[in-house]
Formats: structure tokens, C-alpha cells, sequence
């Protein structure tokens, strides 16, 4: 924990919160506070200071909160990634919200299996958990949006025209393609799909829809391995 997120409703008044749960847990044993420690934290959605241990105890930390200044800014990409197995979604979500990314669909495709979809992983209260733990490690507080949608042609058909005017978009794939650009500063939208690539079909409807092919080599990577990897081209 980079940053102490903090919500709303750990707010006892203007200035003082208490944390409860996990995040006072780490607070007490990892960060090994003390009544008198400066924190780093951050008010979810919010600005960024420090929380100052003023009270604590086996199971809640009290701070005097001061907020003073701005998130890390957010690179303009957005993350369009067919959805990973289970063991694989929570790695690949933590890696792009610890990236900064700030919208994210998860998208069905041939080769996802139909029981990720119901999978508890992607639940509302598992998926803000996990960002909150990549926020805190990024020293982040500005929450993600994050999308699934489980129709890949109506997406691609219907939805993908309205948000990618004006964009760069490229489609991460396996192949020889030109390499993934880096350090971009214009909106842009990637895509990843399966371990292997999307199939012929659905490589030829991102490309009608104006996406490029791009690769990073010739090696196939796993998702979770992917997705940062071509992130950190774009964004550094």
C-alpha cells in the first residue's frame, strides 16, 4: 500500500478518518504505524496529501486527513481486452488500473470459455477491490469505468463507431506486423485478445472498424503478460 485510499464514509468530520478492515490491517502491521506517522494518502476520486496516525488500535487507525494535491495524470488509452480466464482477470485488471488506464472493456470472443462469465471474479464488489489495491499501489485515487460486454459482433458493430472517433486503435496480434508504437499522446484504444489472437473473423471486424495490427515479437504471450507489456510501450 503506496497510498491510503480513503471513501467517504471513513470521514467522521472535514478532517478525520477512520480506516477499518484491511486497509487498517496493513496500516498497523506492514507499515508498522504509530501514533505521530505521516501517511500518503488519498480520497477516492479525489485529491491526494497525508493522514497523520493520531489514534489507533488492534483493528482501526484514525488520521487527520490533508488533501492538497492532484492524481497522477491518466494516459489516454483505452483498454478493449477479451476476457481472461479467472486466475488471469484479477493480474490483468491490477496491471492496467496500476497503469493509469481509465476505461476498460472486457469483451467475449471465440476462445473465452462461457464460464468466466460467471465467474465471481468479475463481480461489482471483487472488481472495485481489486482496483483499489492497484490504485494504492500506484498512488492513484481516480477509480476506473469498467465494462463486459458478452456480445463480441454487437459491440464491434454497434458501440466500438461511437467511441473510437477520432482515435488511434490498434489491435495487438500475433504476426507480422508493425511493431506497437510507443510513447503516443493522442487518444488510442488497444486491443488484446486470447492467448494466440483473435480469430480470423474477429481480427478482420476490429480492422474494418479501423484497427491496425501491431505486434511486439514473435513470442505469444499470456494476457497477463501482454497487457502490460504493450501498455508500457504506449504510455512510457
Amino acid at each position: 500500500m503506496n497510498l491510503v485510499i480513503l471513501l467517504k464514509d471513513d470521514f467522521k468530520d472535514e478532517s478525520h478518518a477512520v480506516i477499518e478492515g484491511r486497509r487498517a490491517k496493513h496500516i498497523i502491521e506492514v507499515h508498522r504505524a504509530e501514533k505521530g506517522k505521516l501517511l500518503k494518502a488519498g480520497l477516492l476520486n479525489s485529491q491526494i496529501g497525508t493522514g497523520l496516525v493520531t489514534e489507533i488500535s488492534a483493528d482501526s487507525v484514525e488520521l487527520e486527513v490533508k488533501l492538497f494535491g492532484n492524481p497522477p495524470p491518466a494516459p489516454p488509452i483505452t483498454l478493449i481486452a477479451a476476457l481472461p480466464r479467472p486466475k488471469s482477470f484479477r493480474k490483468v485488471l491490477h496491471a492496467a488500473v496500476s497503469m493509469g488506464v481509465k476505461n476498460i472493456y472486457f469483451i467475449a470472443s471465440w476462445k473465452v470459455e462461457k464460464s468466466y462469465w460467471e465467474s465471481p471474479v468479475i463481480g461489482e464488489k471483487e472488481v472495485f477491490e481489486e482496483s483499489i489495491l492497484a490504485l494504492e499501489q500506484s498512488r492513484d485515487t481516480i477509480m476506473p469505468q469498467i465494462f463486459f460486454r458478452k456480445r463480441f459482433k454487437p459491440f464491434l458493430e454497434d458501440e466500438v463507431p461511437g467511441i473510437i472517433e477520432d482515435a488511434q486503435c490498434l489491435l495487438a496480434h500475433p504476426g507480422s506486423h508493425p511493431v506497437c508504437p510507443c510513447r503516443i499522446s493522442r487518444k488510442a484504444f488497444l486491443a488484446i485478445g486470447p492467448e494466440g489472437g483473435f480469430t480470423d473473423y474477429e481480427r478482420d471486424l476490429f480492422i474494418e472498424r479501423g484497427f491496425s495490427p501491431v505486434s511486439i515479437g514473435e513470442r505469444i504471450l499470456r494476457t497477463e503478460f501482454a497487457v502490460p507489456a504493450l501498455l508500457s510501450r504506449l504510455i512510457f
